[in-house]
């Protein structure tokens, strides 16, 4: 039933329109025109004020032909850089770019697994829950999309998102994360005719950092510096610093236990340093958190989670339980209360210009998610409610 050949070309043309994160717009109003063939009624809210964008999240309704409770799916259309100008290959059953950007199989390969999805419900008359499709905006530069959906679109209690690599894994757990910002100011000088009138704010950053333990603390928490910049020249004692970083745990309460662990550091050494001053009122410090997503955590036994269980084996496959490391908007969309699942469609070596990915797991997630689809529409209203 599936078309290969029609997936292989919407994937393509998908992926050849510039969407990196804020520019959007011609990817969705593309997407716009190809599900209104099918069916689809498409609105856009009004995120884009928020996330920077040129056009808002894309929310896609499909009225299904069954009296099944609403089934969200969804997956976000912006790319990271390079994504400009993207040249695509098709050699021995892969997708690639030539090796100068990525080639935006995250997610677009996704967005073209559900219209083929549908496609092919709709071209054989099979059971179709009603769908709310949400393709969400800059994704890829903090979940701003997802962030700022305007939530009263959706009705849906369940839901999967297309956005990992792996097409015979399930995650059902996700991690919480927080984003650290530490500014640090300390006091300009000649750094050759008069470094002891200087507070150098780059090294007292150095000394907070080097009491700070990074990697991975256990099986449950990740901890991380990610960028460091100050300074203007060699020859000035630097008078400002900032150091930002993250949290990642699948405890909040671990979460909350290094993000303190950090920020205690960061203000131990500054105070130490500002001791050692002679009176000066620098080093002097400003420390933001930030919860950059919530942590996902749904249950084996709950019926998002047994019904692509089934829709697996139905198809004879064998799938994994899985917990991920990363957030994606599945996160966001399990604080409002949807139950959603995060599910793959066999990309690789995502965020670089190796990423590739083969047609024909493309095709097993089309076949994955036509089985999800029927037999949620087996399903009644009063089956998803309280869950």
């Amino acid at each position: 039933m599936i078309n290969q050949n029609r997936l292989s070309t919407l994937f393509k043309t998908l992926v050849e329109i510039n969407s990196e994160s804020t520019n959007e717009k011609a990817v969705a109003e593309k997407i716009v025109v190809l599900s209104k063939a099918l069916g689809g009624t498409a609105v856009f809210d009004d995120s884009a004020v928020k996330t920077g964008s040129n056009t808002g999240n894309l929310v896609i309704n499909f009225k299904g032909n069954t009296a099944s409770p609403p089934l969200l799916l969804s997956a976000h259309m912006d790319t990271v850089q390079p994504g400009k100008g993207i040249n695509v290959i098709f050699e021995d059953g892969r997708f690639k770019s030539d090796g100068k950007t990525i080639l935006g199989a995250d997610d677009k390969s996704a967005i073209a697994i559900i219209l083929e999805a549908i496609t092919v419900i709709a071209e054989n008359n099979l059971p179709c829950c009603p769908i709310e499709l949400v393709l969400t905006t800059c994704e890829e530069v903090g979940l701003k999309g997802a962030k700022n959906l305007d939530f009263s679109l959706i009705t849906a209690k369940y839901g999967y998102v297309f956005d990992t690599s792996d097409t015979d894994i399930i995650v059902t757990r996700a991690p919480a994360a927080n984003r650290l910002k530490f500014q640090v100011f300390g006091k300009s000088a000649h750094a050759g005719v008069a470094p002891e009138s200087g507070v150098n704010a780059i090294s007292i950053a150095a000394k907070a950092i080097s009491n700070i333990d990074s990697g991975r603390i256990d099986h449950e928490t990740t901890c991380n510096i990610g960028t460091i910049q100050g300074g203007v020249a060699t020859n000035i004692v630097p008078d400002y610093v900032e150091v930002h970083g993250e949290v990642r745990s699948h405890s909040n309460k671990k979460l909350d236990q290094v993000t303190e662990k950090m920020v205690k550091a960061f203000q131990e050494t500054v105070n130490a340093c500002k001791k050692d001053a002679s009176g000066n009122s620098f080093p002097e410090l400003e420390v933001s958190v930030e919860n950059d997503f919530p942590l996902t955590r749904i249950p084996e036994d709950h019926p998002v989670t047994r019904t692509v269980l089934q829709a697996s084996q139905n198809l004879g496959r064998t799938m994994e339980l899985k917990s991920s490391g990363g957030g994606a908007d599945a996160n966001i969309f399990f604080k409002k209360g949807i139950h959603t699942i995060v599910l793959g469609t066999g990309m690789e070596n995502m965020h670089t210009v190796r990423e590739s990915i083969l047609l024909s797991d493309m095709v097993m997630s089309v076949e994955l998610l036509i089985e999800i689809i029927k037999l949620h529409a087996l399903k009644k209203p009063e089956e998803t409610k309280g869950n």
